[in-house]
């Protein structure tokens, strides 16, 4: 255990004053409007935004949900091509919905999908590529923009890790058809619960809107079947107190990562996780791959290590989705077509990383990967 006796968790909400919270909810008794698009609802949408840079969004009540919504609004079938080294609600959302996922191996330096792998996994049944900026980190878009407009294929990314991330000056989020972001507990910008769908023009906004509010356009007129997917009162203005602070969450976060950086740059054995220069990240994630030949432990030694230690280190993804029961039977699932993938979700550990992490803390975790304590 740490000498302070805390438990050092993988990352730690970010949680602004409970006094500076009181406001926004007094305004909610009072105005008793709970929920279906109220007033910090709206506001939030377009705070979100200005603020990340993109045309439009829509709230939801958590990512998951946010991607069934934009799979049904851009009327995605049959099969998908995505990758196996994500969270699982990326491919769960698929099959909720009737879709096959088809599994693309990734990069090893990037850890998304390979887009020089997707052509060969083409069918006629495939009807979108479902990319997952991991760890905040783009996909290649152009390559990918590239084969679905060869193919005719529609472009989705899972943006989940990639809120307020900026490629070439720009948000990342503007890219494909539409990006799902989550506004969990666990990202850089929570909600409690939470998500978003960003699109570029008014009519997905209009259908997604119906969508996730059982399809009503006014008190008597339903026009699509949806179902509810929305986003509460308190859950926005939460966000909106969020988006006074994250920027210097995001900001102490670096200097997590950059701490991490120069402590462990230098050890045999462990490959670092670095941002392209062009890249404003949002530092979500520390990963780092352990090579048990090279480095002498396993991933798996370290992370009950460090466990012992009170420092809760996470192994994602670990298992691949292509490796969970439902999945086992596809053939893009089989380890021979996804080399890759199996290696760094064997080797992957998340280092904690959040705002409020001291350098002491870190230093404890740098100490025992450097020393490799028993």
């Amino acid at each position: 255990m740490s000498s302070s006796n805390k438990k050092i968790f993988v990352t730690e909400p970010l949680l602004p004053e409970l006094d500076k919270f009181l406001p926004y909810l007094q305004d909610v008794w009072d105005s008793k409007w709970l929920t279906n698009n109220g007033n910090y609802h709206q506001a939030l949408e377009r705070r979100l935004s200005e603020f990340l840079g993109i045309t439009k969004c829509s709230l939801c009540c958590n990512g998951t949900m946010a991607l069934m919504l934009g799979l049904k609004q851009l009327n995605i079938t049959g099969e998908v091509i995505t990758t196996p080294y994500s969270f699982p609600a990326t491919a769960h959302s698929l099959t909720w919905l009737g879709i096959e996922p088809v599994f693309c191996d990734i990069e090893l330096d990037s850890f998304n999908i390979n887009p020089d792998l997707i052509p060969p996994l083409i069918s006629s049944k495939t009807s979108a590529i479902l990319g997952v900026h991991v760890y905040g980190n783009p996909c290649k878009i152009d390559a990918i923009e590239s084969i679905a407009n060869e193919y005719g294929l529609k472009v989705i990314y899972d943006a989940a890790h990639a809120f307020g991330v900026r490629y070439n000056n720009e948000s990342i989020l503007v890219n494909g058809d539409l990006s799902i972001l989550s506004f969990h507990a666990t990202k850089v910008f929570n909600t409690f619960e939470g998500g978003a769908i960003v699109m570029n023009d008014d009519v997905a906004k209009k259908e997604i809107d119906l969508l996730k509010n059982f399809g009503f356009d006014d008190e008597t007129t339903i026009l699509l079947p949806g179902i509810n997917g929305k986003m509460n009162e308190i859950q926005a203005a939460f966000g909106l107190l969020q988006l006074l602070y994250v920027d210097e969450e995001i900001k102490c976060r670096s200097r997590v990562y950059y701490h991490y950086l120069e402590r462990l740059i230098n050890l045999t054995g462990i490959q670092l996780f670095e941002y392209n220069n062009e890249l404003i990240p949002n530092y979500s994630y520390f990963p780092i791959l352990i090579d048990e030949k090279i480095y002498g432990l396993s991933r798996d030694h370290i992370y009950d290590k460090l466990k012992s230690k009170g420092i809760y280190a996470r192994r994602y993804f670990f298992p691949l989705i292509s490796k969970l029961p439902h999945y086992l039977g596809l053939s893009s699932a089989q380890p021979d077509y996804l080399p890759v993938s199996e290696k760094v979700s064997k080797e992957v550990l998340c280092l904690p990383i959040y705002g409020n992490l001291s350098e002491l803390e870190i230093d404890m975790v740098c100490d025992i990967l450097i020393n490799k304590a028993d």
